[in-house]
């Protein structure tokens, strides 16, 4: 059965840019200043989705530094905002197969957007930098709402900016590669499609269909497919 769409939505990190490398980047900058061993490259990729607090908490574990203050914490966690805001798209690039979905998708004027948990101050340096801030047509940050996914109320805020009433949610698809993603995609009666060759810790990754995706890919490749080629939506 044919799906109608109006509009695309999609997560930022790990499901329409592939952030890591910066954020892999930065963490190897902090821990040469601290003469310590920078985790390995994989491990950093598996908590990009969870923060800046998770990425520099793993550091501090891969150098056994466990009796770190809250205060410290915090001031680690600030450094690596900084240094990221500082130099926020040196490696960041569009997943390959993406970019393709993206220019037929305004190729067909179907307005396509992101919900995402990065602030809004970094969301939209990395869009500009990118140079997609005047193509999407949506932005939600955290800073927007008073309650982040998993609760849907970003996902409202989005059809709102883009003038479709909740009632016709089911006509926009909503991506992303964490459970909050889908979660808060479900609840807003959207159709849901996991990313899953985003940022997935392994302990995650024996219940992705648990989530309650209506659809899952496990590459870019296979996204571009499905929006574009699989026959399953037609776009209004």
């Amino acid at each position: 059965m044919t799906q109608f769409v109006k509009a695309v939505l999609f997560d930022l990190d790990g499901t329409l840019i592939d952030t890591a490398a910066d954020f892999v980047r930065i963490i190897g900058k902090m821990s040469l200043e601290n003469d310590w061993q920078a985790p390995p490259e994989a491990e950093i990729r598996e908590q990009v989705s969870a923060g800046a607090s998770a990425m520099v908490q793993l550091m501090l574990r891969h150098n056994n530094q466990l009796e770190v203050s809250e205060e410290a914490l915090l001031e680690f966690r600030q450094q690596f905002l900084d240094d990221y805001e500082a130099d926020i798209c040196v490696d960041s690039c569009v997943f390959q197969a993406l970019e393709a979905v993206l220019t037929e998708l305004e190729a067909k004027g179907v307005p396509w957007g992101i919900v995402t948990n990065k602030p809004r101050y970094l969301a939209e340096k990395l869009l500009n930098e990118m140079q997609l801030d005047q193509r999407c047509a949506v932005l939600v940050c955290p800073d927007d709402v008073s309650r982040t996914k998993p609760d849907p109320e970003p996902m409202y805020m989005a059809l709102e900016k883009l003038g479709i009433p909740r009632g016709a949610a089911g006509c926009v698809l909503y991506v992303g590669d964490h459970i909050r993603d889908i979660e808060a995609g479900n609840a807003a009666g959207m159709p849901t499609i996991l990313a899953a060759y985003g940022y997935i810790p392994p302990e995650d990754q024996k219940s992705l269909k648990k989530w309650g995706a209506d659809y899952i890919t496990d590459t870019p490749e296979q996204l571009n497919k499905l929006l574009l080629s699989s026959g399953k939506f037609e776009y209004l």
